[in-house]
């Protein structure tokens, strides 16, 4: 049978390990509860969630074109079906409706957690592209003074706040620190190759 998670194996895994677990009769989800809510630290509350991760994997499925990784958005449902069920066991819930409840739950809590992570590529999007704009800000006022700017001089180029250019500019250092350490690394990794090579005769 052809993987429902082609790009993540492990999700596959989960996957088949969700499908191979059986269903709870009414009964033994009212005895379960019953377990959880004298003691939510008990057996009984992992065999619930348990048997509500079939409720996590059709919501990450459900999100599949949200741009986030899929095993990041079935740890997220996890943690919020494991959540939802002590919170219902708490509260004395009927037992037929557990699985919606712990569903609203993690529809709930998923559909914030994509939300966080579209707000967070924007955010990166539009600070990659401020650094850039301080970058060439930075390059035309060195080459018009011949000195470095300030950073008020930079807010007046730019038409920002000083603030907001000590902010950029703290990005943009961190930035280049990256890149340099990247490149050192790459030429440690060249020096080592080089001292295992054969040696000039």
């Amino acid at each position: 049978m052809s993987s429902i998670f082609p790009d993540d194996t492990a999700l596959d895994a989960i996957a088949a390990q969700v499908r191979s677990t059986a269903p709870l009769d009414i009964e033994t989800v009212a005895a379960l509860l019953g377990m959880a809510r004298r003691d939510p630290g008990a057996s009984a509350t992992g065999r619930l969630v348990e048997h509500q991760l079939g409720v996590v994997m059709e919501a990450v499925l459900a999100r599949r074109g949200a741009e986030m990784n899929l095993m990041d958005l079935y740890q997220e449902g996890s943690i919020a079906a494991t959540v939802a069920v002590r919170e219902y066991a708490a509260r004395g819930g009927d037992p037929a409706g557990l699985t919606p409840y712990v569903r609203r739950v993690v529809d709930t809590f998923l559909d914030e957690a994509v939300e966080r992570e579209a707000a967070q590529r924007l955010a990166d999007t539009l600070l990659v592209e401020r650094v850039k704009l301080l970058e060439a800000a930075e390059v035309a006022l060195r080459r018009r003074l011949d000195r470095e700017p300030t950073d008020l001089e930079l807010a007046a180029a730019l038409d920002w706040g000083p603030d907001e250019v000590e902010v950029v500019r703290g990005a943009l250092v961190r930035a280049r620190a990256a890149h340099d350490a990247e490149i050192v690394a790459y030429l440690d990794d060249l020096e080592d190759g080089d001292a295992g090579g054969t040696p000039d005769i």
